[in-house]
């Protein structure tokens, strides 16, 4: 399971949203919408993708 990789894009905004949520988008490494990156597939990435799953697009699960 850890070499695995998730594609991750950002398809919304992080303007107006929760600090928790844009801690979340830093620790997944996107800083601009529709910047992709790939991520490692950890429980501490899936943690933070589901949180932020309304702004995220995820391929690759």
């Amino acid at each position: 399971m850890a070499n695995k990789k998730i594609s991750v894009t950002m398809t919304k905004s992080k303007i107006g949203r929760l600090a928790s949520h844009k801690g979340c988008l830093i620790g997944l490494g996107l800083r601009k919408i529709n910047q992709t990156v790939n991520v490692i597939d950890t429980p501490e990435n899936r943690g933070m993708i589901n949180k932020i799953a309304y702004m995220l697009k995820v391929e690759g699960i």
